[in-house]
């Protein structure tokens, strides 16, 4: 059997083939996409199933970033794009999608396969100042990815520091320090836990 590519659609094969191969265990379904059962689980082939959403070339962005980043365990239900201002496209609110026009840079993209992201601090950048993310999941994905990455703390808070006229910046801050505050108090509990002697983890007498 020739090898499928890594991300399959109901424009590729019909809904019954697709589920089919999923049943004999060629394919597992991802978001709205199909993938080889032995594809890896790679930031490129996420950012591929994020781009089904999107009716043509479009920045993936936060959430959407954030599981592309592997900051998150699922994607969100409603995808989340981006374009430049110059761009010229209208805002873009759909089941399935959402499009908004930022102002971005190119040093703040990143490509994967050629789907366009925003890179990971750009994405953080974007979820602390967003109002209608609660606080909540934002700090949980701003943990997971502190956590992941020495210093990227410090590189948020240095681009929060270095915007002008940042509409929420005192939220914008706050949720990063919570989010560094959790992922503090988990690492003194792992340390904790590790100087543990086995039988009093376990329970043992």
């Amino acid at each position: 059997m020739a090898r499928l590519p890594a991300v399959l659609g109901t424009d590729d094969l019909p809904l019954a083939e697709l589920c089919a191969a999923r049943i004999d265990g060629e394919l597992f379904h991802i978001d709205d996409a199909w993938a080889p059962i032995d594809e890896p689980d790679l930031p490129s082939l996420r950012a591929a199933v994020v781009a089904r959403r999107a009716p043509r070339a479009l920045i993936i962005e936060r959430l959407s970033a954030a599981w592309v980043h592997g900051a998150l365990d699922a994607p969100p239900e409603v995808a989340q794009f981006c374009v430049p201002h110059e761009a010229r496209v209208a805002v873009v609110s759909a089941r399935a999608a959402v499009v908004r026009e930022v102002s971005i840079g190119d040093d703040e993209v990143v490509r994967h396969d050629g789907i366009a992201c925003t890179d990971d601090v750009r994405t953080a950048f974007d979820l602390l100042r967003d109002p209608t993310i609660g606080d909540e999941p934002v700090e949980q994905v701003l943990a997971r990815m502190i956590g992941a990455r020495d210093g990227f703390a410090g590189r948020v808070r240095d681009r929060l520091a270095d915007a002008h006229r940042l509409p929420h910046r005192a939220r914008a801050f706050e949720r990063l320090g919570r989010a560094e505050t959790a992922v503090r108090v988990e690492g003194r509990l792992r340390a904790e836990f590790a100087r543990e002697p086995s039988s009093a983890r376990f329970g043992r007498r």
